[in-house]
């Protein structure tokens, strides 16, 4: 794909969520075009207005319950369902050659390589966190530690609404996967890593990287890095208060990837972060 043809229609599969409801609207706010929407079956959206159902005026496109009739016209699609759905989505975008922004969390190893399959034929962002200020947090997570080195004791604390259904969040495995990538020395992640702690767990481990989920409330996100030194400690904090920031930065992603080959990219890569 050249920079010639970016893309102008744009598909969202999950268009009644919280997150498909976004992203409507911000491919509406960046002078794009909906070219379809899907719902499950059973979903009261499916056959209503995706526009109305968005909350914003009629567009003309009318929810569908399929990912046949979803892809019908697009140039490119943005995905944040669920695994199973991301999985059939990935595989039909391939076939039709369209580019793809994947912002699902918890797809798993499998999931994950299907994208990868996937990727061999067209051009997809996966990330965890779409956010431009997520994505910059984790090139200051990645300097932060490596100027620190060893001396210091790593902790993320994430929190989110109490209807999110992974644990922890996608973002915090990111930002735990650049500490230990920042801190080789320590080890790999998988032997460093602690999911909270109870009991009698005895003393911190100095290596080691504790991530801990908070659910509750309607908390959008909120993702902190904590380096605990002797006498000091640095916080790293993001804050979103809304979906929106997550949906632009899906649409960059997607503008982003219509002119460019085949491959798995992340929105470093989209940022120039890397």
């Amino acid at each position: 794909m050249s920079g010639a043809n970016r893309v102008r229609r744009v598909a969202i599969p999950g268009c009644a969520g919280r997150m498909g409801r976004e992203l409507i609207r911000a491919v509406i706010d960046s002078g794009l075009e909906l070219s379809g929407a899907s719902e499950l079956s059973s979903s009261p959206a499916v056959g209503k207005d995706a526009g109305l159902v968005a909350g914003l005026s009629p567009l003309g496109v009318t929810v569908s319950d399929g990912e046949e009739r979803l892809l019908e016209g697009a140039e490119g699609v943005i995905d944040f369902t669920t695994p199973e759905l991301s999985a059939a989505i990935c595989s039909r975008c391939a076939d039709r050659r369209l580019p793809l922004v994947v912002g699902t969390t918890g797809l798993g190893d499998a999931g994950r390589e299907r994208l990868a399959r996937a990727a061999q034929r067209i051009p997809i962002v996966f990330a965890p966190n779409m956010s431009v200020g997520v994505n910059v947090l984790l090139r200051l997570v990645e300097q932060a530690a490596r100027l620190l080195g060893s001396g210091y004791e790593l902790e993320i604390i994430e929190l989110h609404h109490g209807r999110k259904v992974d644990a922890p969040s996608g973002t915090a495995l990111q930002l735990a996967q650049v500490l230990a990538r920042a801190t080789p020395e320590e080890g790999p992640l998988s032997e460093r890593s602690c999911h909270g702690r109870h009991g009698a767990v005895g003393p911190r481990p100095r290596r080691q990287i504790g991530i801990h989920a908070v659910r509750g409330g309607d908390i959008v996100g909120e993702h902190t890095v904590i380096f605990c030194g002797e006498g000091e400690r640095i916080e790293l904090v993001h804050r979103a208060s809304s979906r929106q920031a997550f949906a632009r930065g899906a649409v960059r992603a997607l503008a982003w990837a219509s002119s460019r080959g085949p491959g798995l990219y992340e929105m470093q890569d989209v940022l120039g972060l890397r």
